[in-house]
C-alpha cells in the first residue's frame, strides 16, 4: 500500500498520444484566421528533453511581438490540456506555448514532483520566449500540478505579467493526510503520520525533493504577480479551502472564482471567460485588421485600434457605386491618397446623397402626387425612425443587415437638380426650387390634406424641414463611425467553443 501511495505521487498514470491525432493540426482556422503549430524540443538542467508546441498566427505584421501564455498541465496531463487555452486567448493576438513536463506526456525523465522540479522546466521555457523577438511579454496558465509550478515560479520571477492558477493545493504534506481520510483508507490513525514520514523518505531518495518543501503558503506572501485564482467548489481531490488559503496570503493583485464541478470537470464558459479578459488586461495584446474575404466582412469586423485604411476603402466603395466601371479603379487610387479624414470624407459622401426617381419622393406625396402636410412632429418622428433603423443596422449580424447596407451602398452622387421630365408630377416651378437630398429606401406614404397656404411659402417651409432631416441622418452616421475608430463599437463576442 506504501509502494501505491508513493507512485500515486511521484509517477501517476502518463499521459501517452499522437501529437499528430490530440493535438492541434500544423495549420489550422480559428475564428476565421489561420495559425500554425511549431513543434520544438528544449532541454532542461537536469539534461532532460522537453516536447513543446508554440501556436501562433501564421502571418504576423512586421515589427509586432505578441504576448504568450504558457500552459501548465496536471500530474497526469500532457500539452494536448492547452487546447482549450489555445482556442480562448489566439483569437485574442496572444500566443500559446504548451509543453510536456520531464515525467509527463512524451518528455524526458522517469517521475514528476508535482510543482519542485516542474518550474526549473518552466524556467527553461521562459528562457526560451525571452529570446524570441517575436514574443512581448509573459503569462503563466497552470491547472493543479500546474498551477503550484507557476506559484513556485513566479515566487522567483517578478516580470511574469499575470498567472491564471486553477485547483491549486496549498500544502503537499496536508493533502496527503486528507486524502487519507476521502478515500477512506483503512489505516490506524496514529500510523498515518509514520507511514507518510516513510514516504517521504521514499520519495526523497527516488525523485530527489522533499515533500515537506511543497508548502505554497510560504512562498504567497513573496509574490506580487497579478493572479486570478479558480478552483471547482465540489473538488474532493484538493479541497477548495486550498485556495483560500493562498488566496488570503498572496501579496499580488487577486482574484477568487468558484465554479460547479470537481477537480477534472470542464470548466464554465463564464470562468473561461474571465481567464480572457483577464490576460487581456495584464497582457496588453496589440491589435491588428483581420484578413476578411470582402470590404462587408471588414466593416462588420471594426473594433479597437482599426486603422483608417480600413473606412478607406468603405468610403470607396460607396463612392465607386455611383460611377462606371472604369472610374472606380480611379477614384479607389486617389482616396487612399487623399489627404482629407476619415469623418471629412464620410460626411461628404452624405452630403451626396439625392433624389433621383419618383419614388424617393413617395413619402411627401399624397394620392393625386401632391406635396402633403408634414408637420413638426411628424418629421421628427420620421427622422427618429430613420435614425434608430440605422443604429439598430449598424450592431445587427443578420442577413438582412448586409441587404440594408448594400441598398446605402448603391447611392450616387446626383445634381442638386434634375431636368423637369424626371418628375411628371410635379411643374418645372415647383421642382426648380427642390433641393431635397435623402436615402434611396423610400418611407411609407403619409395622407393628409394639401394646405391652404401659398404654395411658395409651403415648400420652403417642408424643404427646410427635410434638409434639417438630412443633415441629422449625416450626422448619426458620422458619429457612428467616429465610434467605430475611437474602438466603441459593440460587437458579439465569438463563443470560444
Amino acid at each position: 500500500m506504501i509502494e501505491q501511495f508513493v507512485n500515486f505521487v511521484i509517477r501517476p498514470p502518463r499521459a501517452e498520444y499522437n501529437p499528430d491525432q490530440y493535438l492541434w493540426e500544423p495549420e489550422f482556422t480559428l475564428a476565421g484566421r489561420k495559425y500554425k503549430r511549431l513543434d520544438l524540443e528544449l532541454s532542461n538542467e537536469r539534461n532532460q528533453t522537453l516536447k513543446c508546441s508554440h501556436y501562433v498566427p501564421s502571418v504576423i505584421p512586421e515589427n509586432t511581438a505578441l504576448p504568450c501564455v504558457i500552459y501548465c498541465h496536471g500530474n497526469s496531463g500532457c500539452r494536448a490540456d492547452a487546447n482549450e487555452a489555445a482556442v480562448i486567448l489566439l483569437p485574442s493576438n496572444i500566443t500559446v506555448f504548451a509543453l510536456d513536463f520531464a515525467g509527463s506526456g512524451l518528455s524526458g525523465g522517469e517521475y514528476v514532483s508535482l510543482g519542485w522540479h516542474e518550474k526549473q522546466d518552466l524556467k527553461c521555457v521562459v528562457s526560451f520566449l525571452r529570446n524570441n523577438k517575436e514574443v512581448s511579454c509573459i503569462g503563466l496558465w497552470g491547472r493543479s500540478m500546474g498551477a503550484v509550478t507557476s506559484l513556485l515560479y513566479g515566487a522567483e520571477d517578478p516580470s511574469i505579467a499575470g498567472m491564471v492558477l486553477d485547483s491549486a493545493f496549498s500544502n503537499l504534506y496536508d493533502l496527503m493526510l486528507e486524502l487519507v481520510d476521502v478515500y477512506k483508507i483503512r489505516v490506524p490513525k496514529f500510523t498515518v503520520k509514520m507511514a507518510v514520514q516513510y514516504m517521504r523518505r521514499v520519495i526523497q531518495r527516488r525523485a530527489k525533493f522533499d515533500i515537506m518543501d511543497l508548502n505554497v503558503v510560504q512562498f504567497a506572501p513573496k509574490t506580487f504577480i497579478p493572479a486570478l485564482f479558480g478552483h471547482a467548489s465540489n473538488d474532493m481531490f484538493i479541497q477548495s479551502h486550498h485556495s483560500d488559503r493562498i488566496h488570503q496570503t498572496y501579496a499580488g493583485d487577486k482574484n477568487l472564482i468558484k465554479f460547479d464541478g470537481d477537480h477534472n470537470s470542464p470548466r464554465p464558459q463564464f470562468y473561461y471567460d474571465s481567464v480572457s479578459i483577464f490576460f487581456y488586461n495584464v497582457l496588453h495584446p496589440p491589435q491588428f485588421p483581420s484578413v476578411c474575404s470582402n470590404k462587408l466582412e471588414k466593416y462588420y469586423n471594426l473594433g479597437a485600434g482599426t486603422n483608417e485604411s480600413l473606412l478607406y476603402e468603405i468610403i470607396n466603395g460607396l463612392r465607386a457605386a455611383g460611377t462606371d466601371a472604369g472610374s472606380s479603379s480611379a477614384a479607389a487610387t486617389s482616396l487612399t491618397n487623399a489627404t482629407k479624414s476619415v469623418v471629412e470624407l464620410l460626411t461628404e459622401r452624405v452630403n451626396q446623397l439625392s433624389v433621383k426617381n419618383d419614388n424617393d419622393l413617395d413619402f411627401l406625396l399624397d394620392e393625386n402626387h401632391n406635396l402633403t402636410e408634414m408637420d413638426s412632429n411628424t418629421a421628427e418622428s420620421h427622422t427618429q425612425d430613420k435614425t434608430n433603423r440605422q443604429n439598430e443596422e449598424c450592431c445587427s449580424y443578420t442577413s438582412s443587415t448586409r441587404e440594408s447596407w448594400g441598398r446605402c451602398s448603391s447611392l450616387g452622387a446626383a445634381s442638386d437638380r434634375s431636368s423637369s421630365g424626371e418628375r411628371p408630377g410635379i411643374s418645372n416651378n415647383k421642382h426648380k426650387s427642390m433641393t431635397l437630398r435623402a436615402l434611396a429606401t423610400p418611407l411609407r406614404r403619409i395622407r393628409r390634406k394639401p394646405l391652404t397656404i401659398p404654395k411658395e411659402r409651403k415648400n420652403r417651409s417642408l424643404w427646410k424641414r427635410l434638409n434639417q432631416e438630412r443633415h441629422d441622418m449625416g450626422e448619426s452616421l458620422t458619429q457612428r463611425f467616429r465610434l467605430c475608430i475611437q474602438g466603441q463599437a459593440k460587437h458579439k463576442r465569438t463563443k470560444s467553443s
